[in-house]
């Protein structure tokens, strides 16, 4: 049997709290009402949410996840590390403004990377703001790299090291989607929904990337983050953060529309 620690860890795609088409647009009625819904559901839970236009469109034009190539870049990776953390603040107080007593842990501060890679991690911090009851929150950011020079820390990359080090009830992806799908659903009508799935689904599972496809591969990326996360035995959800109280109902054991990819358990 594998012991599953009661809490939550949930990620904020950057395509739902931001319009990833439009530098810098936060929409707040949404992230209003996803905090809300944390509020509501009175989980123990940690926060991450994806850099979505605050992040990818600058990190794109410099071309960050390249690693260094010039001294332009520089510039352009404190740039897109001021724009991730203006977007940090704008999520903590939009928590704070139900009461949830929010508090950031910034990437760069707890993991190196190696070739995008991580290689080194101090994850203890999130322990002990738990253990006082705080609701701690980490983001995408542009980090150091020990081969690259610098590269991209992803909120799905920090979602597998948290689940790896606390091994919560699930893993929740908050997505602009209703789950899962056969083929990227925005471009292909015939998209099949997947309600439940397992690590053997996954591998044989293709993927279209979409117009607005980011530096972090997109859902791809996430199939490949979520395979890692079932091989650890925690499940995983995907839900619409887009759609009133799905949010809610997945952390309070309530029926809703999303995908549930089974974690895998392992047998001596």
């Amino acid at each position: 049997m594998i012991y599953r620690n009661p809490m939550f860890i949930v990620k904020l795609g950057g395509s739902v709290i931001t319009d990833k088409a439009k530098k810098c647009f936060f929409k707040q009625e949404v992230m209003d009402r996803l905090s809300l819904e944390i509020k509501k559901a009175g989980k123990k839970l940690i926060l991450i949410h994806g850099a979505g236009s605050f992040g990818h469109i600058p990190a794109k034009k410099y071309r960050l996840n390249q690693g260094y190539i010039d001294q332009n870049q520089i510039r352009g990776f404190s740039l897109t590390h001021i724009m991730v953390q203006e977007l940090n603040t704008m999520v903590l107080k939009s928590l704070q403004s139900q009461g949830l007593p929010a508090v950031s842990i910034p990437p760069h501060a707890i993991l190196k990377l190696s070739d995008r890679r991580p290689i080194k991690t101090d994850l203890h911090m999130f322990r002990s703001y738990l253990n006082k009851h705080f609701l701690p929150v980490t983001f995408g950011d542009v980090v150091l790299d020990e081969k690259l020079g610098f590269s991209i820390c992803s909120g799905d990359i920090l979602l597998q090291i948290l689940v790896e080090y606390f091994r919560p009830e699930k893993a929740v992806f908050v997505i602009d989607e209703d789950g899962l799908y056969s083929s990227n659903p925005k471009i292909d009508k015939n998209a099949v929904f997947i309600e439940n799935a397992g690590i053997k689904d996954l591998k044989n599972l293709t993927t279209i990337l979409d117009s607005h496809a980011d530096v972090t591969q997109g859902m791809s990326g996430k199939i490949e983050v979520i395979k890692k996360i079932a091989s650890l035995g925690v499940d995983t959800v995907l839900l619409n953060g887009n759609k009133n109280n799905r949010l809610y109902n997945i952390l309070t054991g309530k029926n809703t529309k999303h995908t549930l990819i089974h974690g895998r358990i392992k047998t001596v």
